[in-house]
């Protein structure tokens, strides 16, 4: 679920990145390879079994309607121990957000995201980080993340 923009201070060795805009994709300097696909249409990614070793999904989480799934078929698409990384803050497009994200605390939402990784039964307890100091002024960023069993 990517955009334009893909958050890494180092660029991965190679990064294959996943979006609905196919334009935003080709904008994305950091992208090897662009997949044009919607999880909330088809939850199936377009990728072989084992194929990829870590998965982020930034800022993007609180949009998916179908979240158990995708995380299902994200943890088939991951080698053994593949870590899948979901990153956010407060800031969402009120209009695309599942209506659980609306109404909820930042907390609330971490421990959302840490459900969809105990409901697909396929990760191991996730790991819940605030990762801006509490004297941040911006946004406050979260990450949720597991590895995959």
């Amino acid at each position: 679920m990517s955009s334009w923009v893909s958050h890494f201070r180092t660029p991965p060795r190679k990064l294959l990145v996943l979006g609905m805009n196919a334009a935003e994709l080709e904008a994305n300097p950091m992208a090897a390879e662009r997949i044009v696909h919607d999880l909330n249409a088809d939850p199936r990614i377009p990728l072989t079994d084992q194929s990829v070793d870590d998965v982020v999904c930034c800022a993007s989480v609180d949009y998916l309607t179908r979240p158990v799934e995708v995380f299902r078929d994200v943890a088939r698409i991951l080698r053994p121990n593949g870590r899948f990384v979901c990153t956010f803050s407060n800031r969402i497009f009120p209009t695309k957000a599942i209506r659980g994200w609306l109404y909820t605390t930042d907390e609330d939402r971490c421990r959302i995201v840490a459900e969809y990784f105990r409901q697909s039964r396929v990760f191991a307890p996730a790991t819940v980080s605030r990762r801006t100091p509490a004297d941040h002024r911006g946004d406050p960023l979260f990450a949720v993340w597991a590895s995959r069993l």
